[in-house]
Formats: structure tokens, sequence, C-alpha cells
């Protein structure tokens, strides 16, 4: 299957002439060719070469059950049958409606908006944001607060919001940049929190929004940070009148350990927060198909609520809320839902789970040449001591050679493996991760212009 005999090349050399990879600087295909999978099953991709690959990075954090998980699978099939896409304005169908309603019963919001990817939530929710508070007569809030190191795509609205310079800075001439503030992840959490209450302080009559990723910021490198923070956050959004756009696009479904990030921020009263807006994607579908949701409070909603065109959400994609992607979804909620023979659920057996890879890679964390391990939920991360620019693609190339998928950030090499690892499994990312470790070291420090250890990623 390596080589197409009519074109004579193979899959990876027509992709290159081809096609235009994501986040890539694709001279670098000329001498490390993409890898080309031609299948896969639970965990396992197979290229074409018939070698297996340990995805252990979810096929960039959307894959919750494995490749070809049976039923997302069945669910698009059934529905095939019958309704495969519709326009949303104007008509409705049932997986649409169904789909909505249960993300309002998980998350307290409602009003469902749909689109196809997780930087299209990120406009939509900021655009709702800043048009409710003009059709409230108050049009001068139209600014918006993001986090140090924080990201929410890469459309031009999302990335006004991100604070990553490899993404942004291209770009910054396009962009109406937002306030950035110290994120909890990289300074202490009351100096974090202070940090936000004065700038609202100062800036509340003009900001719609701020905008955050609950718990872990991915792209900073798998930092993390307490709860506590988003407590504030609900406090003084409220105290000053600012939207809470909380993005669970990466951390939602589980992947922290509970169904939903920014639940793991619970009030003196017992009761969970709540955001006023959430952006959804990724792990919606189980990482089958393009989908994303903004939930928002029936607040927002009726600031909508009018006789006047102009008052309305004008906003569409064209699969807007499409029936096999919804239906993608159900299955996802479905299984979320469902019980073993013992009675746990799906976040109760990756609880058991968690905790067996974190014994697993224990040898990794205590590595000499790791300055700091952290772990949450579905989530493992540590910083490598070391200054080499090309760490993480020799890394990645390595591990794939070794039969895993995984993409360090800069010098953080991180796990978000899909939920169904067998023990063995967990046992051949452990070990095959710390393997390629000493042997991409080994490497770089040979390398002439070595700089020697960086300061880790807090």
């Amino acid at each position: 299957m390596g080589v197409d005999t009519a074109a004579g090349h193979s899959w990876a050399e027509r992709s290159r002439q081809a096609v235009w990879h994501p986040c890539t600087q694709m001279k670098v295909h000329t001498q490390f060719p993409p890898r080309a999978i031609v299948s896969a099953q639970g965990p396992w991709l197979i290229d074409d070469q018939g070698h297996r690959i340990l995805d252990a990075v979810s096929s960039w954090w959307v894959n919750l059950f494995g490749h070809n998980f049976g039923p997302i699978r069945e669910a698009i099939v059934d529905q095939l049958g019958k309704l495969d896409h519709i326009m949303l304005a104007g008509l409705t169908h049932p997986p649409v409606v169904e789909l909505s309603e249960r993300l309002s019963a998980l998350t307290g919001l409602g009003h469902a908006f749909y689109a196809s990817d997780g930087a299209s939530a990120t406009e939509i929710a900021l655009k709702m944001s800043a048009h409710s508070w003009r059709n409230r007569g108050r049009p001068q809030k139209n600014q918006f607060i993001g986090l140090q190191g924080g990201y929410h795509g890469e459309t031009a609205g999302a990335l006004s919001v991100t604070d990553i310079p490899l993404f942004r800075e291209a770009y910054a001439p396009l962009l109406r940049l937002s306030a950035t503030l110290p994120s909890p992840a990289f300074v202490d959490t009351p100096v974090a929190i202070d940090a936000l209450g004065a700038y609202l302080a100062a800036h509340h009559e003009h900001t719609a929004a701020l905008i955050l990723e609950p718990l872990v910021q991915g792209a900073a490198g798998m930092a993390m940070y307490s709860p506590d923070y988003l407590l504030a956050v609900r406090r003084l959004c409220d105290q000053y009148e600012v939207h809470w756009i909380a993005d669970e696009i990466a951390v939602g479904f589980g992947r922290t350990g509970t169904m939903f990030a920014h639940q793991q921020a619970v009030a003196p009263s017992g009761a969970a927060v709540k955001p006023d807006f959430i952006c959804l994607s990724k792990g919606l579908t189980g990482g089958v198909m393009a989908l994303s949701a903004v939930l928002t409070t029936d607040a927002v909603y009726a600031a909508f609520w009018d006789d006047r065109t102009t008052h309305g959400f004008l906003h569409s994609h064209s699969y807007t809320g499409n029936p096999l992607a919804c239906c993608a979804a159900l299955a996802v909620l479905d299984t979320f839902a469902q019980r073993d023979a013992d009675g746990q659920d799906v976040l109760a057996r990756n609880a058991v789970a968690a905790q067996r890879l974190t014994e697993l890679t224990a040898p990794l964390s205590r590595h000499p040449r790791i300055k700091a391990a952290r772990h949450i939920g579905m989530i493992w991360a540590w910083d490598v001591d070391t200054s080499e620019p090309t760490f993480a693609a020799r890394y990645h190339r390595a591990a794939l050679d070794a039969g895993l998928l995984l993409r360090p950030i800069g010098s953080t090499l991180y796990m978000m493996p899909p939920y169904v690892l067998t023990e063995d499994e967990q046992r051949f990312l452990a070990d095959g991760a710390l393997q390629v470790l000493d042997q991409v070291l080994a490497e770089v420090d040979q390398l002439p212009d070595a700089q020697g250890p960086i300061v880790p990623v807090p």
C-alpha cells in the first residue's frame, strides 16, 4: 500500500506535492516526509507500510474512545440512511435538538449554537458577547481579556485573544489585540486574581468578556492551575458585569477528570460555578467528525430576542448542526452515561487508568533531565531540561520510529491518550517514551551548538 503504482510515487510524496499541512514548515517534508496512515483501530494507527503507531496524543486531543469506535460509527451509518445534511436556517432536525437538550442538561447552559471547529466556536462566543452588550444599549463593552499563554484558535478573532507569539506575531497587524493578564499557571494564584480585579476595576465599562482555558493551558505546554482561580473569575465577572467564556475545547469531556474542567471550581455552597459561555469541540464527537458548539445563558439569549433583524445573531456556517456530526456527539454522550458490570462509568474507569499510567511513568518523572512533572485527569506533562530548538521535532520523529505518536510542545513532553488503553498499552507508552527521551537527549547533547539547560516551563 506504500506506493500508488499508477502514479509511481508514495502517498507521502504525493501529499507533499498536493497538501499544505497545518502547523508545518513544508520544506521540512522534503527531508522528513509525512507518515501516511491508511487505517486505525482503537488507540492504534496503521501506516502504509503496516507499522502500528500508538496514538498517544489522541490525534491532536480529539479522540476519546479509540479510532473506529463502534457506537459512533454505527450512529453515523444509521443517520446517513435517514438524513445527511440540511441547512439549519429556518429548518431543524431531531439529532441537533436532542444534542442541544443534552448539552444543556450537562452544563446548565443552553441555546447551543454550532460550527465545525474550535476556532469558530471562539469567534462565535466573542461576537455573541459583544453583540449582546450592544443590544442591551452598552456598545462600548466590546473589548476582551485573555490570559498569559492562552490559546483559543488561529482565526482572526481567536488570535486576538491568544498569547502564543509563534501563532500571533505574523498576523498582529490584522488583529484587534485583547488585554493579556497574568495566568495562575505562571504566577501565584492570588497575584493573578489581584491583577484581574485591578484590571476590571479600571476597564470593566469597556470589557465584554474574559476568555480562558479552565485548569490547563494546552499550547502553553500543558500549564496547569488551581480551580480556585475560576471561583475568583466568577465572582469578579459578576461584580463588574463582564462575561466569562470557558474554552473547554481541549479540556472538556473528561480530560481533566470531570466531565468539564470548570466543574472542579466548587463554591462554598457546594455548587460548581458556571461560565456565561462554554466553547466545545474536539472530543465532542469523539474525534470522528468536525463539530463545535457554543452554549450560553438565558440572559445572553434574551439580549437577541427582538422584532428587529439587526438584533438577531447574524452568524452562520454552511454545516451548522450537521446531523451526522450531531449523531456522533450523541453516541459520545451515551458512552459517558453507560456503566459497566462493576457499575463504573467512563470517568470512574479513567480515574483507575490514570492512576496506573501515573505509576508506570514514575521512572520518566524521576529522570534526571526532567525538571517538572504534572498530571491532571487524563493529561500528563514533563518539562525536559534542554535548550535544543530541534528537540520537539527530533523526539516526534524518534517516537514514530518507536511506534508512538508523541509531539512535544517545545521542551515539554506530554501525553493525552485515548481513554481505552489497556495496561499493556500503557506500559508500552510509558517505557517507549522514556527510551525515546534517552535516545534524543543523547543526540542533542552531542550537537555542537547545544546551549545547555534552560529554565523549565512552569
